[in-house]
């Protein structure tokens, strides 16, 4: 098999790969102990999403992968596939570090069809021959959508290519796209400062690549490398997604370690250089990290992420799978803020509709028919007689995690501490209510918001381990993972004043 030809003859697959794939068979976890539809590991480890394309008809999902503990190790690529986004098939391992250049692991990279086959670009760790650390370089694997080869001249990108003074030993997470009949692929990296950065490559037949230019720098305080970029075109604009390491915490927008922001701004075609704006977080919960999007054939942009945070790592003793991806989401621009919505396939799987309207909540509440852990449920709040509006959900015996609406500060607060955990992690975040009409320096602006609120629509997505937050028709997102034991269902509203309620729940099945 080579990336200009088909696959043909006997594809050998490495000790290393056959390894894997007979332990993730041996050991797969059964499904009823994951979550319902989110994707999780069949077994061991999974972080970043990895090469997230349509390919012969499917979407395919890799990711970061270590089926041999619940904890990160040398890096493999998972593999599922999906008809619809929601339901997933596992696939075998795809590929696995056993090479002379990965042996230090395959990390996290795209994928692209090219002359009907199926090309995984990913960085390929190998130890540094001339000193102590590693060097990360960009290598291919081609395949058929089921197994993959690597090609006889990886790696294909070496740091060498780039200029001087960017690190070799942190250069890693390609993006590859096809544009105007050229391969482009851009990827994170540090300067002698430690500053992130993304760079662009290009390359008529992906084999042979040039370095075209730095596509977007740190000019201020994001950061250290900027891992897991993804450069896109929504409407008549640029997007860039990366997320930095080492990050400060700013007000309600940024906190501290690692992040995932965006920038909506233009891309000079000529010069190749991108003007991207203000930063701005991508979700404001805990748990949300190397997001990844890939476009549908229909032209909608779908974004899917690690729904967990490296500083945060904690599962319940005996669980033998760790880490799961976001519900893809749709994403759109809006006065040139990013829209994320839960996919529309999700409604296929909808079922015992309960609906209240008008419903007067005041003190303490409970409605019959809200409850459930696998489910999708909006509540629009409105009036202006009362302060704080709360939502507690996978309520019971002792457990709830509870989102607060503070209405006369403009607040959202997730409060996870009672969800399961027995390690010091971090449990609550604050941020600014956003919405789709009124966005930008909220903190100028909470008068003129507070106006614009006197209705806040508040769309839960619930599975098993984890809940995920859509504000104001996706206008800002909170996403989180729970532990809490599965008993625990119920939903209970909290008024601080008199709201009125309108109500729309469906069970997921």
């Amino acid at each position: 098999m080579d990336i200009n030809g088909k696959m043909t003859g006997k594809n050998v697959v490495s000790e290393a790969l056959a390894a894997s794939r007979e332990y993730e068979t041996q050991n797969e976890i059964d499904k009823n102990e994951r979550p319902l539809f989110h994707v999780t590991p069949p077994v061991g480890w999974m972080n970043d999403p990895n090469g997230f394309s349509v390919y012969n008809g499917k979407v395919h999902l890799f990711y970061q992968y270590h089926p041999y503990s619940t904890e990160w190790g040398p890096m493999h690529w998972g593999h599922q596939v999906s008809d619809d986004l929601i339901r997933w098939e596992q696939l075998p391992v795809a590929i696995a570090p056993d090479t002379i250049y990965d042996a230090e692991g395959c990390f996290s990279g795209t994928a692209i069809e090219k002359d009907g086959e199926h090309v995984l670009i990913y960085t390929s760790v190998m130890k540094n021959p001339d000193g102590d650390g590693v060097l990360q370089n960009q290598s291919i694997a081609v395949g058929d959508g089921v197994t993959y080869k690597k090609i006889q001249n990886n790696p294909v990108v070496t740091g060498d290519m780039l200029p001087e003074g960017l690190s070799r030993a942190d250069f890693r997470d390609p993006k590859a796209w096809l544009e105007d009949g050229r391969y482009y692929m851009a990827a994170g990296c540090v300067d002698q400062d430690n500053k992130g950065l993304v760079v662009l490559l290009s390359s008529a037949d992906m084999e042979s690549w040039t370095f075209e230019s730095i596509l977007a720098r740190n000019e201020g305080d994001l950061g250290g490398i900027w891992e897991c970029p993804d450069f896109f075109k929504l409407d008549d604009h640029h997007v860039l997604l990366v997320s930095p390491t080492g990050m400060k915490a700013e007000g309600y927008e940024f906190h501290n370690g690692n992040n995932s922001i965006y920038f909506v701004g233009e891309f000079d075609k000529g010069e190749k250089k991108f003007d991207g704006g203000e930063p701005l977080s991508l979700d404001y919960g805990t748990d949300f990290y190397a997001p990844q999007t890939t476009l549908l054939p229909d032209g909608r942009r779908i974004m899917i992420a690690w729904m967990q945070s490296w500083h945060n790592l904690w599962i319940p003793g005996g669980q033998k799978w760790q880490g799961m991806m976001t519900i893809p989401r749709e994403i759109s621009l809006k006065n040139g803020r990013l829209i994320q919505k839960p996919v529309r396939e999700i409604e296929k799987y909808h079922a015992n509709m309960v609906r209240y309207s008008d419903e007067v909540v005041s003190g303490r509440r409970s409605l019959e028919g809200i409850s459930g852990r696998s489910l999708d449920v909006t509540f629009v709040i409105t009036g202006n007689k009362y302060s704080r509006f709360t939502v507690n959900l996978a309520k019971g015996s002792g457990y709830y995690t509870r989102f607060i609406y503070d209405r006369g500060n403009n607040i959202i607060e997730m409060d996870r501490t009672f969800a399961g955990f027995e390690k010091d992690v971090v449990c609550i975040r604050r941020a600014c209510v956003k919405s789709a009409e009124c966005y930008g320096d909220v903190k100028e602006k909470v008068d003129e918001q507070q106006e614009a609120q006197d209705s806040i629509k508040l769309r839960f997505i619930l599975d098993r381990n984890s809940i995920e937050l859509f504000v104001n028709d996706g206008a800002m997102t909170m996403s989180t993972a729970i532990y809490t034991p599965i008993e625990a269902d119920g939903i209970e509203l909290l008024c601080e004043g008199q709201a009125v309620v309108d109500v729309e729940k469906y069970d997921i099945i």
